[in-house]
């Protein structure tokens, strides 16, 4: 049994959900998602709430798919209202990043520079050191994220490269200087 996807999805205001063949399309002031539904699960939309039911609740494998199929719902309703981004940081001596229309333009301390390009739905913003990427589909937020963290990963040894703004990075000791014989 899904704890959470015994919960209605409240729909805030501004924010309109319907079903349409296998999917469930819900439209806000950020833009518009679909979800596909599973046949096993069914959705009533009432009264600006979303409910999401199995049809046998017995099976392990009908539970899981409810619940991943409410979450999958949740951020749907989250994203095309509110939307959401993630914080990735630069550090480095002359390390950079800037946003070109659909681009974003890194010096990494590679010799050459970078171009990202950025999928259709995504923005990105740079401040300082900082990169906001914001969407409205959560999943292709955090992968455009993890592919932009991926050109150069922070080493353990001085903290250089693109880390998430909330990651710790365990730093190492280096080379220990010997102690006279």
């Amino acid at each position: 049994m899904s704890r959470l996807g015994k919960l209605p999805i409240k729909l805030p205001t501004g924010v309109s959900a319907n079903l349409a063949d296998n999917f469930l399309v819900v439209k806000g002031p950020k833009g518009e998602m679909r979800v596909a539904i599973n046949p096993l699960i069914e959705i009533k939309i009432d009264n600006n709430e979303i409910q999401v039911t199995p049809f046998k609740k017995e099976e392990k494998k009908i539970s899981a798919i409810w619940g991943l199929l409410w979450s999958l719902t949740r951020n749907a309703v989250i994203g095309v209202s509110e939307g959401f981004s993630k914080k990735l940081e630069i550090n480095g001596v002359g390390y950079r990043a800037a946003v070109a229309g659909n681009k974003l333009n890194m010096n990494l301390g590679f010799s050459h520079p970078i171009e990202f390009i950025l999928p259709v739905g995504i923005t990105a913003s740079v401040e300082g050191n900082v990169i906001t990427i914001f969407g409205v589909d959560k999943q292709v937020v955090g992968e455009v994220a993890a592919s932009i963290r991926k050109i150069r990963k922070p080493e353990p040894y001085k903290g250089k490269g693109i880390k998430y703004s909330d990651e710790v990075i365990r730093r190492k000791a280096g080379k220990a200087a010997t102690k006279g014989k």
